[in-house]
């Protein structure tokens, strides 16, 4: 009976604690605030993948992307848009004054947009890597990826178009055929593109009813603001330019030095902001490293094989850990012409202090004033007379002084037995003359 009381003031007293607490055991909710800003790229998705499964795991209500950002990858864009596509939770997009061309994408796959009074959203064409339009292919993919992303948001689809396509004529808009449509705040209430206009995150949250949650602010780690950087197609280029030319400066010098630091150092960027994006996996780390052994091997290894497998190797863990096999290709075609182009300029300005240039160039000269002659120059000949032992056509042999000697006439022919005189000595060559013609002359 004792036992039953103790029981029942037990029950009671965690039933009135439950009840006193009611927010902190059942009411509260979270929010992720995550913020977009700058280019958009693949580090950027790999860091919002992060952000949607912590939020998933945490049981977030809703997802905040505060979005700033001038455009983009649209291949990084996509990979975002599948993100959100994919997700359960709710996902809101605060545009903070501009949302373009990837920009624009990202807001059109979230379940509301908000807007600051002086944001827009659009210019979403798509343009290559000189600023030109990028071909029709690219284009059309685009464009319908565009459209996809209004009607999955239940948007009129013919806005999102005329963001991507110009020869949509949206006159009242400011966006005649020959330019991208860009919406402003009101603009973009007014054609129901925005679900309202605020100034602030927490106006957004009252909007949607979670004014009393829990704000969580995502931000991206030192490992993903790296990786942001180093996965940019822009970026990467420069990194293997700077790796390629760094360890062939090294190769060439004695000991190591500041050349081989950032060789290696650019390489390592690379690999590291790929495996952190989930590019890279670890064969391509193990191909790395079976390529640069076998490249040091080949200083020890005669054939070259060796090396050539190396090399190859290394490419092709270099295209495995690229988020895109052409535009990797690219690439290290351009750190392969900087490599060349910096080997050329070593040779040309610099092999005489470079140390492995010594090994591989042959430096000495086997000059006379070292004592090094390719035939002894008797000079002593000169106005010596002998009588010629063959007939001169015009090279024969001359007796002179007890000994057979090679020669050549000044130019006419020399009948054998004839006493002739030496006239000239240049090296190896010996030239006579018959002494009855230049007694005749």
């Amino acid at each position: 009976m004792k036992r039953t009381r103790i029981l029942s003031w037990f029950v009671l007293l965690m039933l009135s604690i439950i009840l006193a607490f009611p927010t902190q055991a059942f009411a509260e909710s979270k929010v992720y605030h995550v913020p977009i800003e700058n280019n958009v790229e693949k580090g950027l998705a790999a860091f919002l993948q992060r952000a949607f499964q912590d939020a998933e795991s945490h049981g977030a209500e809703a997802i905040v992307l505060e979005i700033h950002t001038p455009g983009g990858f649209t291949d990084a864009a996509e990979d975002i848009a599948k993100i959100i596509k994919q997700s359960d939770i709710r996902v809101i997009a605060f545009i903070n004054t501009k949302a373009h061309s990837a920009g624009a994408l990202i807001a059109l796959n979230a379940d509301a947009i908000y807007m600051t009074s002086d944001a827009t959203i659009g210019s979403a064409g798509v343009i290559d890597g000189t600023g030109n339009a990028a071909e029709l292919k690219a284009q059309s993919a685009w464009i319908t990826q565009m459209i996809a992303a209004a009607e999955s948001t239940e948007r009129n689809p013919e806005y999102a178009r005329a963001m991507a396509d110009p020869t949509v004529d949206m006159s009242e808009y400011r966006a005649p055929k020959g330019k991208y449509l860009t919406l402003s705040a009101a603009e973009a209430l007014e054609v129901d593109y925005s679900n309202g206009t605020v100034s602030s995150l927490q106006e957004v949250l009252a909007k949607e009813g979670l004014a009393d949650s829990t704000v969580i602010n995502m931000e991206p780690t030192v490992a993903e603001q790296i990786t942001r950087i180093v996965t940019n197609p822009i970026v990467i280029p420069i990194l293997l330019s700077i790796a390629s030319l760094g360890l062939v400066i090294e190769l060439y010098s004695p000991g190591f030095g500041v050349s081989g630091i950032m060789g290696l150092s650019a390489l390592g960027l690379f690999f590291f902001g790929h495996l952190i994006a989930g590019f890279a996996g670890y064969e391509s780390i193990l191909l790395l490293l079976i390529g640069i052994i076998l490249i040091i091997a080949e200083f020890f290894v005669p054939g070259g094989i060796v090396g050539i497998i190396g090399g190859v190797l290394i490419v092709l863990s270099l295209l495995l850990a690229g988020a895109d096999f052409v535009q990797m290709g690219y690439s290290i075609l351009i750190a392969m012409l900087i490599a060349v182009i910096g080997m050329v300029i070593l040779m040309k300005f610099f092999g005489k202090k470079l140390h492995m240039f010594n090994k591989l160039v042959l430096k000495d000269a086997t000059t006379t004033e070292e004592g090094y002659v390719s035939n002894v120059n008797r000079l002593e000949l000169i106005g010596k007379k002998g009588k010629t032992v063959t007939p001169f056509r015009p090279a024969g042999v001359v007796f002179i002084d007890g000994e057979r000697v090679d020669a050549v006439s000044d130019g006419s022919y020399i009948d054998a037995g004839k006493q002739v005189e030496i006239i000239k000595v240049e090296g190896s060559r010996i030239v006579v003359r018959a002494i009855e013609e230049m007694e005749e002359l």
